[in-house]
């Protein structure tokens, strides 16, 4: 388990963490939360050994591996499959002796080379190639792309590289800074469920909700100097948090007219003798009492879009256009083709698919950004757009300051109401005239959401709006877009975000733009069941033989057809009662694991009077996983067996 006992750490002036006690038990996925700039990544570098605390400690078994995400990769020209397994360090260092003392010939120690052999067996090193096709093709690689060098990819394409690392290689500790920032939809629900399945113990830092609820059984809350643990996902911290406030204030505000009361009576009758003793008998309550720290709440965030303009009826038509783009020379590249496309206000549509499939490239076409290749399109008078970019923050002027932008857009306007305007932005006196070289990912974000904002759009374009936006933020993003009176197209990975402001979905898949008849909790369906189902199947399955049927007289084909159905069926039942009989096992052993790590969360158990009992519990905690793990393992195998009865 990780324990922090008593620990205290200050960067430069700055004091992150104050006399933090925290216990994390094995096994464990905990959602670490917090403003940014608190300490969340701090800690990961205390975990790896990076920083070390000023006071206190923080333990773990020092046997423990611990993976995390690089966050350089070098331009090699190593092949992408080679690089993602390069992760498994172990593996890699083994592979190296065997092949130098093959290198020996006859010289070699044949023992030794025996015993490699096995170790590398146990790395599970024969397995390796095809375990990391499967890891970079949920990470949307395809068998082409993982034969590329590394250097042939672009900046978040390669931290897909470093996150396949990070996966593949065997730890007992997975630290996750911000994992899903490089990934769209469809990865970041496939790796969702990958982490599922993780068996160690996981740390996670996230501004996405539906990720962290997807994942999360633990969150640590990182506040004022404090870590706070709570039970369960991000949304139940939320119900406990809300409750924790609720709690406190009504504490606070007793506290006070407690305070009021006895302040008053010492007033009135301190002066008379008769009430003297009662008086000094409640100055020594009052004294005595423990001051309540009042709520250190953090200032919510929040704005609202202006009132649109008047929307034409339809918004702009698409007919038979190809989207994508024109090289200097005239070569033509279509990205979606044959887009037939219309919107009428109050519409709001979220778009589907993965990276690459075109999305943007619709949305720059609409945007202006880019011109339609072939097609016809028609644009409503009075049509107002505002487009945030995937890249926004790119085209912001570092060395102006917010004021200088907003007056660029607004140079008729009186400066002090465009103080007021960024004000509500959370740019406030001076800040309104610094240059935004320095500001964070955030703050950048939220200008060019202002800059949007002011010019009263009735169409919305956002590409990816939350990149750098931390959660308050991106709920503030997602209670204004939910009352924005206009219409929208949003491109998003954050599924809070897409479920909150989006009433109609639109896939872009394989080069054509498609209605989704679903919710997302649909599309996830699809996508983990069909797409990437189909994406092993075509990697994994030869190409099949084509028999000729058509000679097979009917009726026989039918008595065949019946057959099969019945073998499949007598095969398939004894599996389906070992798999009920091995479920029943699993509850009871997921229970029993439940209440042993209920106990271990019991502080107690570490004092020195109960030891006995804190080494019965460790022991029937790592027989109790054993036992779990390989039953686990026997139901994985015969569900297996079973999905491919199924299929035949």
């Amino acid at each position: 388990m990780i324990r922090l006992q008593q620990l205290s750490l200050m960067r430069g002036t700055k004091s992150l963490f104050e006399s933090v006690d925290l216990t994390l038990n094995p096994g464990e996925k905990i959602g670490l939360i917090g403003a940014n700039g608190s300490g969340k990544s701090t800690l990961f570098a205390m975990l790896r050994d990076e920083v070390h605390p000023d006071l206190g400690s923080i333990d773990f078994p020092r046997s423990w591996r611990v993976s995390h995400v690089a966050q350089e990769t070098p331009a090699l020209d190593r092949p992408a499959l080679d690089y993602a397994i390069d992760g498994d360090v172990t593996l890699r260092a083994l592979e190296h002796e065997l092949e130098l003392l093959e290198q020996q010939g006859d010289a070699a120690d044949g023992n030794h080379i025996g015993e490699l052999h096995g170790k590398l067996a146990d790395a599970d090193a024969y397995t390796i190639r095809s375990r990391a096709e499967q890891l970079l093709n949920g990470l949307g690689f395809s068998l082409a792309q993982m034969q590329m060098p590394v250097a042939s990819f672009s900046g978040g394409w390669r931290m897909r590289l470093n996150l396949a690392q990070a996966l593949i290689c065997p730890s007992d500790l997975l630290l996750l800074d911000e994992p899903t920032n490089h990934l769209d939809l469809d990865a970041i629900l496939w790796m969702e469920e990958w982490l599922k399945r993780y068996e160690g113990t996981l740390l996670i830092i996230s501004h996405d909700r539906d990720f962290l609820d997807g994942v999360s059984n633990v969150t640590v809350h990182v506040d004022d100097k404090k870590l706070k643990r709570y039970s369960g996902n991000y949304s139940a911290f939320e119900r406990q948090r809300a409750a924790h406030l609720e709690l406190m204030e009504a504490a606070i505000d007793k506290q006070q007219r407690k305070r009021a009361h006895l302040t008053s009576f010492i007033e009135r009758f301190k002066a008379k003798a008769s009430k003297a003793k009662q008086a000094q008998s409640r100055v020594k309550a009052l004294a005595r009492m423990e001051e309540l720290a009042p709520l250190r709440a953090a200032a919510e965030f929040s704005f609202e879009f202006r009132e649109p303009e008047r929307a034409p009826n339809p918004l702009l038509v698409l007919e038979k256009v190809d989207a994508g783009y024109r090289s200097d020379d005239g070569e033509e590249k279509c990205i979606v083709s044959q887009i037939d496309f219309s919107l009428q206000p109050g519409q709001r549509i979220g778009l589907l698919g993965v990276n690459g499939a075109g999305k943007s490239t619709f949305i720059k076409t609409i945007a202006g950004d880019i011109q339609a290749l072939h097609g016809v399109s028609q644009f409503g008078k009075g049509l107002v757009i505002g487009y945030f970019a995937q890249h926004q923050l790119e085209m912001l002027r570092p060395d102006d300051s917010p004021l200088m932008h907003l007056s660029r857009i607004a140079p008729d306007v009186r400066e002090q109401e465009l103080r007021n305007f960024l004000g509500r932005f959370n740019f406030p006196g001076e800040m309104v005239r610094s240059p935004i070289a320095p500001f964070s990912g955030g703050e950048k974000a939220r200008l060019a959401l202002a800059l949007i904002v002011w010019q009263r759009p009735n169409l919305l374009l956002l590409d990816e709006p939350t990149n750098h936006l931390d959660l308050e933020t991106r709920e503030a993003l997602t209670e204004a877009l939910a009352q924005f009176e206009g219409t929208m197209l949003l491109v998003s990975h954050d599924r809070h975000l897409l479920r909150a402001t989006s009433d109609e979905f639109v896939i872009v898949a394989d080069g054509k733009m498609t209605p989704f008849e679903g919710d997302l909790d649909d599309y996830r369906d699809w996508m983990l069941k069909t797409k990437l189902a189909a994406q092993n199947a075509a990697r994994l399955t030869p190409v099949p033989v084509v028999v000729e049927t058509t000679k097979i007289e009917r009726g026989e084909q039918k008595k065949m057809g019946a057959q099969e159905r019945q073998r499949i069926a007598s095969l398939k039942k004894p599996l389906a009662v070992k798999l009920a009989k091995l479920e029943n096992e699993i509850s009871a052993l997921t229970k029993k694991q439940e209440e042993i790590e209920s106990a271990l969360a019991d502080e107690t158990i570490y004092d020195a009077s109960r030891k006995d009992d804190l080494k019965k519990l460790l022991d029937a905690q790592v027989r109790n996983k054993q036992l779990l793990e390989k039953i686990e393992s026997e139901w994985l195998k015969l569900t297996d067996e079973l999905d491919q009865l199924q299929t035949e």
